[in-house]
């Protein structure tokens, strides 16, 4: 009698907090696998619709294997879900002729619209044997590879290795990278935003390779730098097509341009020097080499245009498809903190996996003008004001009307679960005109 009643506890707690997902992974047992690669294998490999494995919160010293396609791989906390393995390039390449299963995570040829979010993976194998060559945290041969909310780590060399034989695509949302030489090293086209990045050495942080197409790019957004006191910023031995907007350096970036190695593996630079940037800062002094440039690329692009779709020349718009698989809304659009020029605006959002309903919250800053460019948000006596309830929706998009200009304006999305608000986080914009 009693294990029934506990039997009906758990399956009544289990209804109150059910999770959109196809599988749960847990290691205490509380999921349909204890491990990851049980739940992978479960996806048949024609897969054509979007599965979500959601892995609970724990240490799992697993390499995955993700050969389907259309798979999001999703953790409970982006910091306690630790997808670790130690493995030496070198070593595995002394018995097999791939790269293929060197990686912590192995993204098959052939797969797309994979999705790893909300987790850490982390290939440990220099931290128990000093040793900091080539150590992949995630390999991939597929295509349109999505990060979100990850940590990407690996105690050695190209941690994070999309390398389709053709090119593919790629997007990264607030992510963290750390590496050694080239840690973040992408063949084709790549967007990456609001990230960070920490580097252990003194050779490069970036890597591109974009030989199969004039057009093949390298764009990161919003995103900030950091490393070892003279850290370098990138090179590349193939022609390559780097775009930095609005980044900021620490003050331990080497005064060194990307640049091309002279090495025996260095390609002719068939389509020239392509290195662009636009409003990036180092703290303690900008260099020279980093100056706006971005109207000398091809097409003379303009900063607002200069977004995941345009990278991906139309290809492919990730955050027009992006899948609903965080834990809360995310994607903000317009971007939190940006300067806009048009009135009304258009509020976008991702929702949740679990979202039934938005609260839409929307409200004026109380000060008269509006935030500076690079201003922080300020808490306390301080605060920005109360925020106003609009109403509840069911659909993720929300039109102001029109707004005045010199003026920040506050929105906030409380989500519905399971029958009640979840408070979201606090995006802002300004309108400057």
């Amino acid at each position: 009698m009693k294990k029934l009643i506990i039997n009906v506890i758990l399956f009544l707690s289990m209804a109150v907090y059910a999770e959109n997902a196809d599988y749960i992974v847990d290691k205490k047992g509380n999921g349909d696998f204890t491990n990851i690669q049980d739940a992978l294998n479960k996806i048949p490999a024609d897969n054509s619709e979007q599965k979500i494995i959601l892995v609970k919160n724990g240490v799992y010293e697993e390499k995955l294997f993700i050969e389907s396609s259309n798979i999001a791989l999703v953790g409970e906390s982006k910091d306690s879900v630790i997808i670790k393995y130690a493995m030496l390039r070198k070593n595995w390449m002394k018995n097999h002729d791939k790269q293929y299963g060197a990686s912590v995570v192995n993204i098959g040829e052939g797969t797309e619209n994979v999705t790893l979010a909300n987790l850490t993976v982390w290939n440990n194998y220099g931290t128990l044997y000093g040793d900091n060559d080539h150590q992949y945290a995630i390999y991939g041969m597929g295509t349109k590879v999505i990060l979100l909310h990850c940590n990407v780590i690996a105690d050695g060399a190209d941690t994070i290795s999309l390398w389709p034989e053709e090119g593919g695509m790629f997007y990264h949302s607030h992510c963290y990278f750390e590496g050694h030489v080239d840690y973040v090293c992408p063949r084709g086209w790549c967007y990456i935003t609001d990230s960070k990045f920490y580097g252990h050495n003194m050779t490069a942080t970036l890597w591109h390779k974009g030989i199969d197409s004039e057009d093949a790019k390298f764009v990161i957004n919003d995103s900030y730098f950091d490393g070892k006191p003279g850290f370098p910023l990138g090179r590349h031995h193939y022609d390559a097509q780097f775009y930095l907007l609005n980044c900021v350096f620490s003050e331990n970036m080497a005064d060194l341009p990307i640049f091309w190695p002279e090495s025996p593996n260095a390609h002719e630079w068939k389509w020239g020097e392509r290195h662009y940037y636009y409003n990036c800062q180092r703290i303690g002094g900008d260099y020279d080499w980093f100056a706006d440039n971005l109207e000398t690329a091809k097409g003379s692009p303009k900063p607002e245009e200069v977004t995941a779709k345009w990278t991906f020349n139309g290809k492919w718009d990730p955050e027009g498809e992006m899948p609903s698989v965080l834990p809360f809304a995310f994607l903000p659009i317009p971007q939190n903190g940006e300067y806009l020029d048009e009135s009304p605006q258009e509020l976008k959002w991702i929702p949740s996996r679990n979202a039934e309903s938005f609260n839409v919250y929307f409200w004026k800053s109380k000060y008269p003008q509006a935030l500076k460019q690079g201003a922080k948000l300020k808490s306390g006596s301080n605060a920005p004001g109360e925020p106003i309830y609009i109403g509840n929706q069911k659909e993720p998009v929300f039109k102001t009307a029109t707004l005045e200009p010199n003026s920040t304006w506050y929105w906030r999305i409380d989500e519905v679960i399971d029958g009640k608000p979840v408070e979201g986080k606090l995006w802002h914009f300004t309108i400057r005109k």
